[in-house]
């Protein structure tokens, strides 16, 4: 039972990783440039890291939702 929560631990830690990375590289492609205000480097890359985080979260909590939710099945 400990072992089956900390393999679902690892999962999420993993998951929300991978999700975190491919939202960096997804956000990549956007042109801020034009929105953002002339000398607001460091604001933008926190906006960025933000943003990141919060789109990443979301795919991940979808991602493991669903994941749960598959397993569970079975029990119908």
């Amino acid at each position: 039972m400990i072992t089956n929560i900390g393999q679902q631990a690892l999962l999420g830690i993993v998951i929300h990783l991978i999700c975190f990375a491919l939202t960096w590289w997804a956000l990549q492609s956007l042109n801020f440039d034009k929105m953002l205000r002339a000398g607001r480097v460091m604001q933008a890359r926190v906006l960025y890291i933000l943003l990141t985080i919060a789109i990443g979260s979301a795919v991940a909590g979808f991602l493991l939702n669903y994941l749960f939710w598959s397993n569970q099945l079975p029990y119908l």
